[in-house]
């Protein structure tokens, strides 16, 4: 089993920027890549940001150029840092880790708010 534990989301104004953390714990091994997915109300959960253990990336499209993940291997924890963020933007966002492509594990998701 693998545990992954979210922080960094809350309130910002169109135009700001946010990073959220993800630390994952446990059975760390068993997996080989990370990422963001998110979901707005009413909306299904789509996914935003992943990346593997090579250092692969991939993004969402409506995200490319304002969103960066990254991640540090010392401490089993992935980041994603949001810029220029839009109204559209306002999701909670979840945490997630597997071997890839298959996501198995999840966080408990953090509130991501983007005023006009």
């Amino acid at each position: 089993q693998v545990q992954l534990v979210e922080s960094g989301g809350g309130l910002v104004q169109a135009g700001g920027s946010l990073r959220l953390s993800c630390a994952a714990s446990g059975n760390i091994f068993s997996i080989d890549a990370m990422g963001w997915y998110r979901q707005a109300p009413g909306k299904q959960r789509e996914q935003v940001a992943t990346i593997t253990n090579g250092g692969n990336t991939n993004y969402l499209d409506s995200v490319k150029g304002r969103f960066t993940i990254s991640r540090d291997n010392a401490k089993n924890t992935v980041y994603l840092q949001m810029n220029s963020l839009k109204p559209e933007d306002t999701a909670v966002y979840y945490c997630t880790a597997g071997k890839w492509p298959l996501y198995e594990y999840w966080g408990q998701g953090t509130q991501v708010t983007v005023s006009s």
